[in-house]
């Protein structure tokens, strides 16, 4: 350490501070490197310090990904009422500008969050997920149809954008799944574990935790294979 290092005084500590800095480390380095101890060396801190502000890391990386979908959720209940098709081009372009904007944090969309860990395909924003189904319904979408729509384009979406992180050195294997230490209640409301603010998501969660990918890649296929047979055949 150098002696200016030593004498740069450490800045106030606040949640919003720790999570920004967390994510400049994964931007940087990727999510497989953060670790509460590495967030401290960063901030010039001792780890326990953090823990005033974050409960461990499963609430990190909850305020990371808040933070990562940034205004998403609003924007797509602002966009709810045009047709679904529209609604859909928003989501995937919204979801494209994240990945592009942060390709290295982006694979921790793409993980279980801790209060849907049965949403399948995984997506860590419940509150997103929520818009979506609204949206869809709204639209004049069944529950099943909303549901096959949302595993069918999270799917796509997920996948294609999760290559192009890859591309820029994303590792894209699933992270680790960090306990929540300390088992304390998330604090400002920026973390939270349970699916109050998602109503759709708990009501159709039976639909949701249906394992139906066999299904899903053979219809993904054959709609391929149409595709190019379409091409081939003008």
């Amino acid at each position: 350490m150098t002696k200016s290092a030593r004498t740069t005084p450490a800045p106030k500590l606040s949640r919003e501070l720790i999570i920004r800095s967390a994510l400049e480390m994964i931007d940087e380095s990727g999510a497989q490197g953060l670790s509460m101890r590495s967030l401290g060396q960063q901030l010039g801190v001792e780890a326990m310090s953090l823990y005033r502000h974050v409960h461990g890391k499963e609430d990190l990386l909850e305020g990371v990904v808040a933070l990562l979908m940034g205004d998403l959720a609003s924007t797509l209940e602002e966009e709810s009422g045009e047709h679904w098709q529209a609604f859909l081009q928003t989501v995937a372009h919204e979801v494209r500008r994240i990945a592009g904007d942060h390709p290295m944090a982006f694979p921790l969309i793409a993980t279980r969050h801790p209060a849907a860990p049965w949403l399948r395909p995984p997506l860590r924003s419940v509150e997103v997920v929520d818009v979506f189904l609204r949206a869809l319904i709204g639209q004049g979408f069944t529950d099943e149809q909303a549901v096959d729509a949302y595993r069918a384009f999270s799917s796509f979406l997920l996948g294609q954008l999760l290559l192009e992180s890859a591309v820029h050195g994303a590792q894209t294997g699933p992270v680790e799944e960090p306990l929540d230490e300390g088992d304390a209640s998330v604090p400002q409301e920026d973390g939270k574990v349970s699916l109050d603010d998602a109503p759709e998501v708990r009501r159709l969660r039976s639909l949701l935790s249906e394992d139906r990918s066999r299904e899903e890649f053979e219809v993904s296929l054959e709609t391929l294979l149409d595709r190019l047979d379409r091409e081939l055949s003008q």
